[in-house]
This record gives C-alpha cells, structure tokens and sequence, in this order.
C-alpha cells in the first residue's frame, strides 16, 4: 500500500477575511480523509462555509493543540494505512508558528508526500506591507513574559536591526498586546522604526510603520486583536 500524502491547508487569518482564501480551498479539501487541526470546532465550521455539501463526521479528526507521542504514532499509522491528511492551523499557514510542523516533520520522517497549499500568513502580509528589509528578516515568535528577560530581548533585536539590517518579527497572545506595545515604546530608541499590523486581511486591517516615539505618544488599542509587530533599523 502506498503511503497517504500530508496536505497543509489554508485557514482564515479572520473570520472576515474570506478574499485572501485560494480559490482552490475546497478542492484541496476534498483529497483528505483525515484531518489534524489545531482547533477543531473553527475549523469544522470553516470547512462547511467552503464545502456546503461536507459531512463532517465522515472524516477523521484529531486535535493537535500539543501534539504528543501517541498522536505522532497515529499519525504515522494514518499514513501508512494510505490515508491523506489535511493539517490545519487556527490561523493562516499550518506549520509556521503552529504546532502542526511537528507532524510534518513525522510525515518527512516517514518519506511522505508533503504539499503546501498557498495560505494567507499575517508574517508576510505584514512584512510586505512594512517597506522594512524583506531580504533578511527573523521571525521570533512569542517574546519572553517576565519583564526584565522581555526588556533583554527587545534590546537585543533592536541591536540586531541597527547592526545588520535585519527586520524582526514577532507576536502575542491577543490579550497581552498592549504590554508588549508599552515594553517597546519604553524600551526602544524613540527613532526606532516600529511597524504594527492588526487584523490583517479583515476589513479594518491597518498596517502602519512609523517611530517608537510616534506610537508612545499614539497607542492603538490592541486589547483581543490579531497583532504583528516588526521593528526595523532608525
């Protein structure tokens, strides 16, 4: 039996941000008879928006949250057994910043057919739409929560940006974007560049670049909101 192919499928950024979705959405879908997801009540729902015709409960589903050995095995076996598998992400692409990479690097281990299907990733939106250096950029996930070593990390990229020219990127958890926002005005040379992306690809997306000494005196409300912060070279 021929090994199941592992398809990383796109998923909203924003339950309003349906025009970013590929066209092909559905029909890629549709090649999978399993599905390990990141959040599976979101996802349910998104695929019945793009497959009215879906029924759900014919297809395998398995949570990947925090992905564990025993889901790895089953994953494995999955494959094996010559199913196809949709890996999907609670935002975005699956596999970047997304606990989803871990069960492709099961699928590489194994030699399995890996496809990644075009998906909206709020990474590049925002990175494109910064005008800051796109040829040598970082992405740094979640910075630390305790605040002297957060104090230490954003000093230490923005070091990094001024010295090398690289852009830094990175996130938060939507309910602690307004303490990092305050970490970085604090903490960063006033003419710093900072950029700010929020609610990319919904209808109210801003993405906006300017001076840490700018958003100090101007601080958004990004309390509960989708939030990519970049900083750049003065």
């Amino acid at each position: 039996m021929n090994t199941g192919n592992v398809y990383l499928l796109p998923m909203l950024l924003h339950e309003d941000g349906w025009e970013a979705l590929p066209a092909d959405t559905k029909k890629w879908i549709m090649q999978c008879d399993a599905f390990f997801v990141e959040n599976e009540k979101t996802t349910r729902r998104f695929f019945k928006k793009v497959w009215k015709e879906m029924v759900i409960d014919d297809y395998i589903w398995r949570p990947i949250h925090k992905v564990e050995e025993a889901q790895i095995i089953e994953f494995k076996a999955l494959l094996h057994q010559g199913k196809n598998i949709g890996i999907v992400s609670e935002a975005g692409c699956a596999g970047i910043a997304d606990p989803g990479q871990i069960l492709v690097a099961a699928a590489q281990e194994i030699e399995a057919f890996v496809k990644p299907y075009t998906a909206p990733s709020s990474i590049l939106l925002a990175l494109m739409a910064s005008g800051m250096n796109g040829q040598n950029f970082q992405f740094h996930g979640y910075l630390p929560i305790d605040n002297l070593e957060r104090k230490k990390k954003i000093q230490a990229l923005e070091a990094e940006a001024n010295s090398k020219g690289t852009t830094q990127l990175f996130i938060e958890t939507p309910y602690r974007n307004n303490q990092l926002l305050e970490a970085l005005v604090q903490n960063c040379h006033p003419q710093t560049k900072l950029c700010i992306g929020v609610d990319i690809t919904a209808p109210n997306e801003c993405i906006k670049t300017t001076t840490v000494a700018y958003w100090k005196a101007n601080k958004p409300e990004l309390h509960k909101k989708l939030v990519v912060f970049l900083i750049g070279s003065k």
